[in-house]
C-alpha cells in the first residue's frame, strides 16, 4: 500500500467567506430555545418582584444549565444536567471565593484561564454540549470580577444551586410526555443520512464521499445515544437499534437500499406513534412476544428459536418434547432470529465500561494550554488597555479554541462578526430595556431565546443574540451608559480574538499527524479482527456484532481524527491516501459482516430466505 507523506510543510488557506456561511436549523432548535427561557424566567421575575434584580446573575448561572444535554435519552440526561450543575457550581464558587479573597485583577485573569483551560478539557473529554464549556467559562469568569465578601459566598451559591435544581426540571419535564424523544430523533437522523448517502451513490453524484462519511457519523451518534443508557433494555429501544441497523445496512449496500423507504421509516420515528417495523409484520409480532422467552432458553444452552445446537454443531437436534424441527422451520423464522441476533451483540456493547477520563484528557493537552494561554494573554491585554470587564476579553479567546487552527480561524471570525451586530443591536434595544425592570428581563428572555433559535444556522448568527444578552446582564444590578458598553464590548471582543488566535497559532498541535498514525493504526487491527471473526464460522453474533460495531467506530473516529489533523495550519501534509484506503478497505469489511449476519445476501448468490429489508425490488 502507498503512502503518501511528503515531508515538507505547507500554510492552508484560512477561510472567510465559508466561515459566514448560513446552514441548515437544527430539527429541534426550539427545544433548547424554550427550555432556556423556562429555565431563566421564573427565577428572574421572583427577584423582580422582590426588588432584587441584582441577585438574578447567580439564578441565570444555574439557569442556563437547561441548555446541555437536549441529544441525550432522559435517563442519561439526569446524570449529565446533575453534572454539568454541579460544575458550575464548582466554577463558580472558585470564582466567588477568589473575587471575595482579592481584588487584583491580574490575580483574577489568571484564575480565570485557569479555569476556563480546565473547563475546555473536561467538556471536551466527556462530550458535553452543546454549548459545551462556553457557558461554564462566562458564569465564572463573570463572577471573578463581581465585588464579594465571603459571607455572601454561600449565600449566592446557594442562588445558582437553586436555579440549577429548577433548570434541571426544565430538562426532564418532557420525559413523561415523550420517555425516548432523544431516541428517536437520533434514529431517525441516521435513518435521513444513510438515505441521502444511497441517493447519492446509485446516481453516481459527487460528494458521495461526504454523504458517507456523514452518514457514517449519524449512525454512530445513533448508537452513542441508543447506548447511552446501560442495561436499560426496552421494547422501544430495541425497535429503534433495529431501524439504525437498517441504516447500517444501507450503508453497507447502498446500492440496494430503497431511500424513501427509509426515510418514511424516519419520519414515522420522529411522532409518537408506534415504532415502523422492518421486516415481516406477521413474523416479528410473533418475535416480540418470542424475545424474552429466547433470552431465558440461551442461558439453558438452546438457540433462541428453541432448537438446541449438538454437541458436534451438526445441526438442530429434538428439543421440547422431542419433535425435531426440519429445515423449512428454521428457514421461516431465519430472518427473524438474524435481527434479534444483532441486538445480542447491541447488548453486549452496553455492557463494556467507557474509558476512564484521565484517559480522554491526554490528547487534550494542547488545547487545554492554548486555552489557558490564550485566555490569560487576551485579559491582560484588555486590562492594560484600561478595561473595566477583561473578562469579556477573556471569554472571546475562550469561544475560539476549537479542535485546530482552522476551526479556530472561522471562529473567530464568527464570534467578531457576530459580536460587532450584536452591539448595534443592544444599542436599538437598550432603550426598552430601561424602561423598567420588566422591560429589562423580556429583553433578556428574547435575547435568550434568539440565541439558541439562531445560532445552530451559524455561529456568528447567534452571537448576534448573545452579544445583548451579556450586555443587558451587566445592566442587572443598575443602568449604564450605552455606549461605554458598547466601546467596552467592541475592544474586547477584537483583543480576544486577536490575542486569542495568535496564542492558538503559538501552540500548535505538534501530535496531531501522530495521532492520524494512531487511528490508522487502529482501524487496521480492527478491520483485521473483523474479518477473523466474520470468516469464523464458530463465531457467535455477540463476537461478530462487538467486531462489526467495533470496526465502525474506528472508522467514524480516524475520519475526525483526519478532519481535524487537515486543519492545522502549519505542519507536514498528512497521509491522506493512506487514509481513504483504509477507509475503503474498513467499509468492504462492514460490508462483509453484513453479510456474515444474513442481512445481505451473498455476493454472486440469490437465497430465499436472505433479504435485505429497505432494498429495492
Amino acid at each position: 500500500m502507498s503512502s503518501a507523506t511528503p515531508t515538507s510543510a505547507r500554510v492552508r488557506r484560512l477561510p472567510v467567506v465559508g466561515a459566514l456561511r448560513l446552514g441548515r436549523p437544527s430539527d429541534v432548535w426550539f427545544k433548547p430555545a424554550l427550555s432556556v427561557v423556562a429555565a431563566v424566567a421564573p427565577p428572574s421575575l421572583l427577584l423582580m418582584t422582590l426588588g432584587r434584580l441584582d441577585l438574578a446573575p447567580y439564578t441565570m448561572a444555574g439557569s442556563l444549565c437547561a441548555l446541555y444535554a437536549h441529544n441525550r435519552p432522559y435517563a442519561a440526561r439526569a446524570k449529565v444536567l446533575a453534572w454539568v450543575i454541579l460544575g458550575m457550581l464548582g466554577g463558580l464558587a472558585v470564582a466567588l471565593v477568589s473575587a471575595s479573597l482579592t481584588r487584583n485583577a491580574v490575580v483574577l485573569v489568571t484564575v480565570g484561564a485557569l479555569l476556563a483551560a480546565v473547563q475546555k478539557a473536561v467538556c471536551d473529554a466527556t462530550r458535553v454540549g452543546p454549548p459545551a464549556h462556553v457557558i461554564l467559562t462566562f458564569v465564572s469568569s463573570a463572577a471573578l470580577f463581581v465585588p464579594q465578601t465571603p459571607g455572601q459566598v454561600p449565600g449566592h451559591l446557594a442562588l445558582a444551586a437553586a436555579a440549577g435544581v429548577w433548570a434541571w426540571l426544565v430538562g426532564m419535564a418532557p420525559a413523561p410526555l415523550r420517555p425516548h424523544g432523544p431516541e428517536r430523533r437520533a434514529t431517525a437522523q441516521a435513518l435521513k443520512a444513510a438515505a441521502a448517502y444511497a441517493e447519492t451513490a446509485r446516481g453516481g453524484e459527487e460528494g458521495g464521499a461526504g454523504a458517507r462519511s456523514a452518514a457514517y457519523a449519524a449512525v454512530h451518534a445513533a448508537w452513542q445515544t441508543l447506548l447511552a443508557v446501560r442495561n436499560r433494555p426496552s421494547t422501544t429501544r430495541r425497535a429503534l437499534e433495529r431501524l439504525v441497523i437498517r441504516a447500517e445496512v444501507a450503508l453497507a449496500a447502498p446500492a440496494d437500499a430503497d431511500p424513501a423507504r427509509l426515510r418514511s421509516w424516519a419520519r414515522a420515528v420522529r411522532g409518537t406513534g408506534r415504532i415502523p417495523r422492518t421486516g415481516d409484520p406477521r413474523r416479528e409480532e410473533d418475535g416480540l412476544r418470542r424475545e424474552e422467552d429466547g433470552l431465558r432458553r440461551e442461558e439453558d444452552g438452546l438457540r433462541p428459536d428453541g432448537v438446541g445446537s449438538r454437541p458436534d454443531g451438526a445441526g438442530p437436534c429434538r428439543t421440547d418434547g422431542g419433535a425435531r424441527l426440519d429445515d423449512d422451520s428454521l428457514r421461516r423464522d431465519g430472518d427473524l432470529l438474524r435481527g434479534r441476533d444483532e441486538l445480542v451483540g447491541v447488548a453486549a456493547e452496553r455492557a463494556v465500561a467507557p474509558r476512564p477520563l484521565w484517559s480522554r484528557l491526554g490528547p487534550l493537552a494542547p488545547v487545554a494550554v492554548r486555552s489557558a494561554l490564550g485566555c490569560a494573554l487576551a485579559g491582560y491585554v484588555s486590562l492594560a488597555l484600561g478595561a473595566e470587564r477583561p473578562y469579556w476579553a477573556l471569554v472571546t479567546a475562550a469561544s475560539l479554541y476549537q479542535a485546530n487552527i482552522t476551526l479556530t480561524w472561522s471562529r473567530a471570525v464568527q464570534r467578531v462578526v457576530g459580536n460587532l451586530v450584536g452591539v448595534l443591536l443592544f444599542a436599538a434595544v437598550a432603550p426598552v430595556a430601561q424602561l423598567g425592570p420588566l422591560a429589562l428581563v423580556l429583553c433578556i428572555l428574547a435575547c435568550n431565546f434568539g440565541a439558541e433559535a439562531l445560532i445552530g444556522r451559524n455561529y456568528w448568527l447567534g452571537s448576534v443574540c448573545v452579544t445583548p444578552l451579556a450586555l443587558l446582564v451587566t445592566e442587572l444590578p443598575g443602568y449604564q451608559p450605552t455606549g461605554e458598553l458598547v466601546t467596552g464590548r467592541v475592544v474586547d471582543t477584537l483583543v480576544g480574538a486577536l490575542v486569542g488566535f495568535v496564542a492558538a497559532v503559538a501552540v500548535t498541535n505538534r501530535r496531531a499527524g501522530r495521532r492520524v498514525e494512531r487511528a490508522l493504526t487502529t482501524v487496521d487491527r480492527a478491520r483485521e479482527h473483523a474479518a477473523r471473526v466474520a470468516a469464523d464460522p464458530s463465531s457467535t453474533p455477540a463476537a461478530l456484532e462487538a467486531a462489526r460495531r467495533g470496526l465502525a467506530a474506528a472508522v467514524v473516529d480516524l475520519r475526525a481524527t483526519a478532519d481535524a489533523a487537515a486543519g492545522e495550519w502549519w505542519q507536514r501534509a498528512l497521509p491522506q491516501e493512506r487514509v481513504v484506503l483504509a477507509e475503503q478497505a474498513a467499509h468492504r469489511t462492514l460490508a462483509a459482516t453484513v453479510r456474515r449476519r444474513g442481512l445481505l445476501p451473498d455476493l454472486g448468490t440469490t437465497s430465499t430466505y436472505t433479504y435485505t429489508e429497505g432494498a429495492s425490488p
